[in-house]
């Protein structure tokens, strides 16, 4: 297997993580510091099964750790994937740039753009 797959399996166990919008409050939770599977039941309103579901499918993403203390094991959110994830992302900002400013162009001129979604003034 190559890196390129190896990254592209990466991106999308973030990606397949990330678009649970359960997930996504944990990871919110967590940005705050470390939280046990007791406390994160009560943020998101779900059995304890439920919310250790969604914390393994996390940390096979990546992104979340486990710690035990004395204790407990408290989770922790890993920055690495999001970073990962964020810098693909970002490589569409150019475009998305691009045709904002054709959006903005068209909204402020009162004109229909053509085709290839430009101005006929121009």
């Amino acid at each position: 297997m190559d890196k390129s797959t190896v990254d592209d399996e990466t991106l999308d166990r973030i990606f397949a993580a990330l678009s649970d919008r359960t997930r996504r409050r944990i990871l919110l939770r967590l940005r705050s510091g470390p939280a046990t599977v007791t406390e994160l039941t009560a943020l998101a309103g779900l059995s304890q099964p439920a919310v250790s579901k969604h914390l393994k499918v996390l940390g096979e993403a990546g992104l979340v750790r486990a710690e035990r203390d004395a204790q407990r094991i408290h989770r922790m959110i890993e920055l690495a994937p999001l970073i990962r994830a964020a810098v693909f992302v970002s490589q569409f900002e150019g475009e998305v740039d691009a045709r904002l400013d054709r959006l903005e162009a068209h909204l402020t001129s009162g004109t229909r753009p053509d085709a290839s979604g430009r101005n006929p003034k121009e």
